[in-house]
């Protein structure tokens, strides 16, 4: 089979669908080829199904607190199998749903796997092994996303040594679990498995958890893990595993130069990814890789006429939702719609579903600094508000960044109570290029945790009412 296209997509991930949703939209005959699931590890593997297992672990966590709400709870417990099948029903049916959004906007959708063949044109190859189809395409978008790395010596072996699949699918609940790494997986898998009452410990590598993040929220984050008693070891590394019958060794090379040997039911591997660049052919057609990840400019375009990259595979940040703006502007720039501004990374908003929860945007103190800004830094507790203290949470913060001389609101970080809900009131005001007197004069609803926002606001002026 032949057939012609204006826009064929590789992968259908929430950077893949997503713009061969806005390519039909704007009149583009489009293709979708997905080799395994619509939605792509997000929907799946990732994003959707690990936040209903931590939704999960919240509800289970009020319920240990329901004393605390002048409420009755006895013998509070769980069903492993019913979390994990609740986890699974979320990923299939919102699956589902990209299905029948593909299908609404005329999108064609080939399942195999594809690969660029020559200039336009896709090779489609059945899970059979045989040639399914051969696509032609002026424009060609790869969106196939990305994979866990895996480290010599610590090879995930699926069974004690698990990666974020295996991570959400547990047939029981192990007595002790060794988390490599710290970013935004690795401390949600441990809060989640803390949560269930697993002894957690988490290894990072460098010298403070969540290491993309603020430094102050690193250490407040830190603090309140050990609070709940996850153990954490950072300026450490895990040098060796050995697997056992039904467990597992490590050696860890502390920061003061010592070893130490523990013991695990199970490892939990989250030290990165890799994007999923083999077999694609795309090197044959001048599309140049680095470090597993494909080359791009402001629109997306690689260094081969007529080939696109977005996501996770074509570099850092590795968000869902950067993804998903890669593919629109790719696919506007492709349609030549005027007025397509480039993707700015500083206006992207990271979450951490955790517990306490964490997002953040734009530049960090130190960053700030180091770019040789002149700022002021505008903080708000969450004891500070009525709302939070209401809701039983009066743990967390929130903090502002401005540009002393223009105003210009340069980063805002939170840890606490909804701030992954919250961070899009500042995503807003930086991508409206507001400044403290634009935030100033907004009206937050009382009561709300949201008013924080705007106390954070007014303390890096030097007007906090409320603390």
């Amino acid at each position: 089979m032949t057939e012609a296209f204006d826009v064929a997509v590789i992968g259908a991930g929430p950077g893949g669908y997503v713009a061969a949703i806005r390519a039909a939209q704007l009149g583009l005959k489009t293709a979708v080829i997905e080799r395994e699931h619509l939605g792509g590890i997000c929907l799946n593997w990732g994003c959707i199904p690990t936040k209903a297992l931590l939704r999960t672990a919240e509800v289970l966590t009020l319920f240990r607190h329901a004393d605390d709400f002048g409420l009755k709870a006895k013998d509070i417990g769980f069903d492993l199998a019913k979390v994990v099948s609740r986890s699974r029903k979320v990923a299939e049916r919102l699956s589902s749903g990209v299905a029948y959004l593909l299908k609404k906007h005329k999108v064609a959708v080939i399942s195999g796997t594809a690969k660029v063949k020559g200039r336009g044109v896709v090779a489609v190859t059945g899970k059979d092994g045989k040639p399914l189809a051969d696509l032609e395409a002026r424009h060609i978008i790869i969106a196939t996303g990305a994979r866990a790395r895996s480290l010599p010596g610590l090879e995930p072996d699926g069974k004690l040594i698990w990666t974020y699949k295996e991570a959400m699918v547990p047939a029981e609940t192990p007595q002790s679990l060794l988390v490599v790494g710290s970013g935004a997986i690795g401390i949600e898998f441990a809060s989640f498995y803390n949560a269930l009452g697993v002894a957690v410990t988490v290894v990072e590598i460098l010298d403070r958890i969540l290491p993309v993040e603020d430094e102050e929220v690193s250490a407040f984050a830190k603090k309140s893990f050990e609070k709940q008693g996850i153990k954490i070891y950072t300026g450490a590394k895990v040098e060796k595993l050995e697997k056992g019958a039904n467990s597992v060794k490590a050696t860890i090379a502390l920061k003061d130069g010592k070893q130490e040997t523990q013991e695990f039911s199970r490892v939990i591997l989250a030290v990165g990814i890799v994007g999923n660049v083999e077999n694609l052919g795309l090197e044959e057609q001048g599309v140049k890789i680095e470090k597993s990840h494909i080359l791009i400019d402001e629109y997306c375009r690689t260094t081969a006429p007529g080939i696109y990259a977005i996501g996770d595979v074509a570099g850092p940040p590795w968000l869902a939702h950067k993804a998903s703006h890669e593919g629109i502007i790719c696919v506007e720039k492709i349609a030549g719609k005027t007025g397509v501004h480039p993707l700015k990374v500083t206006n992207i908003p990271g979450c951490t579903y955790s517990h306490p929860q964490v997002a953040s945007i734009g530049l960090t103190e130190s960053a700030a600094k180091a770019n040789g800004r002149e700022i002021k830094v505008g903080r708000f507790p969450y004891q500070g508000n009525g709302k939070a203290i209401a809701l039983g949470e009066p743990e967390g913060f929130v903090k502002t960044i401005f540009d002393a001389k223009t105003g210009e609101l340069l980063g805002a970080h939170m840890i606490g109570a909804e701030v992954t809900e919250l961070i899009q009131g500042f995503g807003i005001a930086k991508t409206l290029e507001s400044t403290e007197a634009e935030l100033m004069e907004a009206i937050f609803p009382h009561p709300t945790l949201s008013e924080m926002m705007g106390e954070a606001v007014l303390d890096a002026y030097g007007r906090v009412i409320h603390f």
